[in-house]
């Protein structure tokens, strides 16, 4: 589709003042990235980072920050382009309008495991080998790929999607338009044991729930435990990465993000909008508020007030962090001063 097209599509009105069609309206058959755009490409720029590939990209037309220096650049290369507050956010759009994932056509393959009772809504694919267990209900328009298991007393809600090989323990609860990606592990068992006198764990069994409300997305090889006696619970909105763990009776709120191999140990919890970037862990029964942002690596073993960044382990405030790093890379010097002193002093 020509550009100004896909800009209507976009919700952009062409005739924008931030909208540039000063070199032409080309014809748009699909998105790239800055490096590897063709001429019949969209592409991005999203940060001052990316601004030599700027100058060398061939894209057809572009979404740019709102930027002097950026736009003077696009100008002179002769790009069409509108300049946006968030050009990443209208990019992941577009990529919506060109790639559409393949959906099955709804219907039970034979060699799928279903148990009488189970409660299929309209419009269902359930694919080969899957095994369903009594008491499960399953909603309109769901995807369960090929391989995958779900025990008993199951609830999954409309349009949400199992991917091939995961599983869905008993009583787990997933609500509408869900994403659970290959390998992923629902509502298994939590870690949870206890010492005994003569130096044995004695197991406790877990007896609560995992429950993930609308719109969660997990990744592949994640696995969310559930609780002990209450549930384990996953707000609205959370996206969960690949080889993330989150332990017995952990709670989010909504619009959550864990990133690849993060981990919540039992009974944490995190706010509304909480960003664990990859590898960070979370000490059991920490409390994380609102909006904070953990750094990669980060350890967190005490509670977090709500709109702090952190970063190390144990976490501290990231501009503590920086100005301790900068002291870090001075301790050679540092110590050499010391040494003088010492010495001149006897």
């Amino acid at each position: 589709m020509k550009f100004s097209d896909l800009l209507q599509k976009l919700g952009i009105d062409p005739t924008d003042p931030s909208v540039s069609f000063e070199y032409g309206d080309p014809e748009i058959s699909g998105v790239a990235n800055l490096k590897e755009a063709g001429s019949c490409d969209l592409s991005f720029m999203e940060s001052s980072r990316f601004f030599s590939q700027l100058g060398e990209t061939k894209a057809g037309a572009l979404l740019i920050v709102q930027d002097a220096e950026v736009i003077a650049l696009v100008r002179s290369k002769r790009i069409p382009y509108v300049a946006l507050p968030q050009p990443r956010l209208m990019f992941a759009q577009a990529v919506a309008i060109f790639y559409q994932p393949i959906h099955p056509q709804p219907g039970i393959h034979p060699s799928a495991a279903i148990a009488d009772d189970v409660q299929l809504g309209e419009d269902v694919y359930i694919g080969p080998h899957v095994a369903i267990a009594s008491g499960t209900k399953i909603g309109d328009r769901a995807i369960i790929y090929p391989n995958v298991t779900i025990y008993h007393g199951v609830t999954i809600g409309d349009r949400t999607v199992l991917h091939a090989n995961c599983v869905i323990h008993e009583r787990s609860a997933i609500g509408n338009d869900c994403t659970i990606h290959s390998g992923a592990v629902i509502g298994a068992e939590g870690f949870g044991f206890v010492p005994h006198t003569d130096g044995t764990w004695v197991k406790m069994h877990q007896a609560g729930r995992t429950v993930l409300e609308d719109n969660v997305e997990v990744g592949c090889n994640a696995a969310i435990d559930r609780g002990s006696v209450g549930d384990t619970r996953i707000g609205r909105g959370t996206k969960i990465d690949n080889l993330v763990q989150i332990g017995h009776g952990c709670r989010t709120a909504e619009n959550c993000l864990m990133a690849g191999q993060a981990g919540m140990a039992g009974g944490a919890e995190l706010g509304k909008n909480v960003i664990l970037a990859g590898q960070v862990g979370v000490a059991n029964h920490v409390k994380i508020g609102d909006r904070v942002v953990a750094a990669a690596q980060t350890g967190i073993a005490q509670d977090i007030e709500a709109g702090s960044q952190v970063i190390g382990a144990p976490a501290i405030p990231v501009k503590t962090f920086l100005k301790a790093s900068t002291l870090f890379r001075r301790l050679p010097e540092i110590y050499k001063t010391i040494k003088e002193i010492q010495k001149k002093l006897g």
